[in-house]
């Protein structure tokens, strides 16, 4: 007798967001501007147009970004 072969079932990884949603409307339409060459990151919404610039170490990724940014305006520095 043979025996079948198992098939192997994959689960799609999950990736991070490029997209992600603003504090401040509400929509998701903030974007993460990473430009290594400058160590700066922005942070923009395309619908209400809150900006914001951060430094940017080597190791981070917009997920981070975004994250200091949210920090941010719920302390109350951006407006």
């Amino acid at each position: 007798m043979v025996r079948r072969k198992r098939s192997t079932v994959r689960f799609p990884r999950k990736q991070i967001p490029k997209i992600f949603s603003c504090p401040k409307c509400g929509l998701t339409a903030v974007r993460v501007v990473m430009e290594r060459k400058k160590n700066t990151a922005t942070v923009i919404c395309g619908k209400c147009h809150l900006t914001d610039e951060f430094p940017l170490a080597p190791v981070n990724q917009a997920i981070d970004i975004y994250c200091k940014f949210t920090d941010k305006f719920n302390v109350g520095e951006l407006a």
